[in-house]
């Protein structure tokens, strides 16, 4: 029986997705790919009469009939999921479904669509001084969020932050993260981030809802906040490659 490959396609631009991913979805005999959010472009690739759905417009079991079907068939099978799996990818609940049914498979990660948007805008999550720790998270809609994980609450760290799925309510995002962040603190909304038609705002608490509201943004945005994206943030260097530090690879230089 063959495996079912789980894919990262990335956030958007076709040349993003891994290597591998794009050799297995070449060679699958079945492809399945999230086309609301993922390119078409992205599978263009795939051989001759290979069988390719688009799991927008079918539900969970619709798609596990199709998986099992073609797994049982003998059929390399290729999901294409956007971004990476892992992140708001869904993919859990079809991994146990194989699992049940007996079924092998594998994931390929892929580049996530909060790492594009701080390629977008030119900036590092973990600037030493400034901060060590990226949340990614996303402010509660139809789907719930834990109470320990209100955005509020994880706003209290201060640390860098990646919001998924939020930017339709802006004013509430805006609204729980000055509860600990200060006004003047830098935000960034990236649309479509690495798509031909990428939008950037770089703006502060105080004023990106305005905006976001101006450009008509309301889906398929990344919220990026913290002082990493200060033009000028006060971080120090890495030891890495400080020429006064020692490590396994390299003596540093006395003072």
């Amino acid at each position: 029986m063959e495996k079912v490959y789980f894919i990262g396609a990335g956030p958007g631009d076709p040349e993003l997705i891994t290597v591998k991913g794009q050799r297995i979805i070449k060679d699958a005999d079945v492809i399945i790919y999230a086309g609301s959010l993922v390119p078409k472009e992205v599978i263009d690739c795939h051989k001759e009469g290979a069988e390719v759905y688009n799991s927008a417009v079918l539900n969970l079991e619709e798609v596990m009939d199709i998986m099992i079907t073609a797994a049982k068939n003998n059929k390399k099978i290729a999901r294409v999921h956007t971004g990476d799996p892992a992140i708001f990818g869904a993919h859990r609940e079809q991994m146990d479904i194989l699992d049940e049914n007996g079924i092998e498979y594998e994931v390929i990660p892929g580049v996530s669509s909060f790492l594009a948007a701080a390629a977008a805008v030119k900036k590092e999550f973990t600037l030493p001084d400034v901060s060590q720790t990226v949340i990614c998270t996303r402010l509660e809609g139809r789907t719930p969020v834990p109470e320990t994980e209100s955005l509020e609450s994880l706003a209290s760290h201060k640390a860098s932050m990646a919001i998924f799925l939020s930017v339709q309510m802006i004013d509430e995002v805006v609204k729980k993260l000055l509860v600990h962040y200060s006004p003047d603190t830098p935000i960034a909304v990236v649309q479509r981030a690495t798509w031909e038609d990428e939008k950037i705002l770089m703006g502060t608490l105080e004023n990106i809802s305005k905006k976001v509201k101006e450009e008509g943004i309301n889906k398929t945005a990344q919220i990026l906040v913290g002082r990493f994206l200060e033009e000028k943030s006060n971080y120090s260097k890495s030891k890495l490659y400080d020429k006064y530090f020692t490590h396994e690879y390299r003596t540093g230089i006395k003072k």
